[in-house]
């Protein structure tokens, strides 16, 4: 029996020059291990010379071992981060453990990552069975995790139809291309797509050409642009927003292609999106027939206390992007359409090689169930207004050195309102004292806990949070000549 490809799918056998190249045969099930071995003998080099392979390291041997680790980081891996020297051996909830027995309260969880916090059992049971069934096949066949997972997020969502990647700058990507096609239907030679400064869309190059931070550009353009066809506006501002929009279409061949926004700026400084605001998005894009689309990577699933951060915001936007949390840790990012794009790709206009493959699938199952399962976000609700309250509280008792606390759910950024103090001095003082937190722009402390943070586990991230403020107030009082 032969089993050939469908026809949707042929323009893909194009590539290895037959249908017949695709075919799958019932003499395949025969070919061995045998065989294979022979077909690797035969293909090995006759001279003898082949240099042989250097075994990895035993990662338990380096968590015995300190500061090899380090040291290993140093001589191999590109410097694209400014690491703590913290080595994370274990984790459990929201605490985790370093290889010296260290513990900390997790209010990082892996930048928004870790929904349902570290090792959690309906997680890790999701991903050992798919390990042990399938856990990667090419997006040629059918996968039925992908197939549920996508079902679960449009029945949970104004979205029609999904396309899977494996992070948010991808996710975003695919938006990115959505529009520009959406728009060359409708005729627009130049589209352009509008973002708003302090944005944050990802590290890749379109991107990060959307991403409005100029510090992220610096060295990556073309004599001295990035990638054309985005125009910036200021955030939550409707005056500055209509003029983009009146000067694209008074600028021949231009045309609205999109207006693309995170429903609360993360990396920008915890600022949520003003009503006002997108809702005027919601009418232009109407008016124009541009797409409204919204970064929800780290605000979305669950995290602002609805699943999706436009909820807040009474609006439906027309794409929307999610990652980070949507794994719970395993890699894995959607570009979620609605009606009005859900069909702009076409077989061969996109595609993933690890993108909604059955592992990442099965987390992200495991993750929808356990939200669905557990009222988390109730729980959300309730924890973030335990946390903004407990913010408030140790910002009016500390005025000369932190300002207005502002954000949704557990999603919450606190300003550091004394321009002599960086919030990474506030970050350490609290990592010193067991409890993780990362800084957001120029002057937030930001609080982005496992969604399944306990009412005490809050309140003793604030307990140690007020200690760290504290201390860093002393020090800031022994500076003072």
């Amino acid at each position: 029996m032969k089993i050939v490809l469908s026809a949707s799918l042929a323009y893909l056998a194009s590539t290895a020059g037959s249908v017949n190249a695709f075919a799958v045969t019932s003499s395949s099930s025969n070919y061995g291990s045998t065989a294979l071995q022979a077909t690797i003998d035969e293909a090995a080099p006759a001279t003898g010379n082949k240099k042989a392979l250097v075994p990895p390291k035993s990662i338990d041997d380096l968590m015995s071992q300190d500061g090899e680790t380090g040291e290993l980081y140093d001589k191999n891996v590109q410097k694209t981060y400014g690491r703590y020297p913290l080595t994370i051996k274990n984790g459990k909830g929201c605490k985790l453990w370093t290889s010296d027995g260290k513990e900390f309260l997790d209010c990082v969880s892996g930048i928004a990552t870790c929904a349902l916090g570290h090792s959690n059992d309906e997680l890790n049971s999701a991903i050992s069975k798919q390990m042990e069934q399938v856990h990667h096949v090419s997006n040629l066949y059918l996968i039925p995790s992908q197939a549920a997972l996508a079902q679960w997020l449009c029945e949970n969502s104004v979205a029609s139809k999904a396309f899977f990647c494996n992070s948010g700058a991808e996710a975003n990507e695919a938006a990115i291309k959505c529009a520009r096609r959406h728009a060359s239907n409708r005729g627009i030679e130049k589209p352009i797509i509008i973002t708003a400064h302090q944005s944050f869309h990802g590290r890749t190059l379109a991107a990060l050409s959307a991403t409005a931070q100029p510090k992220y550009h610096k060295g990556f353009g073309y004599d001295g642009d990035m990638v054309p066809g985005f125009k910036y506006v200021n955030y939550n501002d409707v005056e500055d927003l209509k003029k983009a929009v009146q000067e694209i279409n008074e600028t021949e061949g231009q045309g609205l292609a999109a207006i693309m926004m995170e429903a609360l700026q993360g990396e920008g400084g915890i600022i949520p999106g003003d009503k006002a605001f997108f809702k005027t998005i919601r009418e232009i894009c109407d008016d124009t027939g541009a797409l409204m689309m919204m970064d929800e990577v780290q605000v979305g699933m669950g995290r602002s206390g609805t699943l999706w951060g436009y909820q807040n915001l009474d609006v439906e936007p027309d794409v929307f992007t999610s990652a980070k949390a949507l794994g719970g840790g395993v890699p894995i990012g959607a570009m979620l359409a609605g009606e009005k794009a859900a069909d702009v790709f076409g077989p061969g206009d996109h595609a993933s090689t690890y993108g909604g493959n059955p592992l990442a699938c099965s987390a992200g199952l495991a993750v929808a169930k356990y939200l669905s399962d557990h009222n988390i976000l109730d729980n959300v609700d309730a924890r973030g207004e335990q946390l903004e309250a407990g913010l408030n509280a140790i910002a009016d008792k500390y005025p000369d050195l932190l300002g207005g606390v502002r954000g949704w759910g557990l999603l919450r950024g606190i300003v550091v309102s004394d321009d002599s103090v960086p919030p990474g001095k506030i970050v350490q003082a609290a990592m010193d004292q067991g409890l993780l937190l990362v800084a957001a722009g120029a002057n937030v402390v930001r609080f982005v806990p496992p969604l399944i943070i306990s009412a005490e586990e809050i309140d003793s991230a604030l307990a140690i949070f007020e200690s760290a403020v504290q201390q860093v107030v002393a020090e800031q009082k022994n500076m003072t000549p």
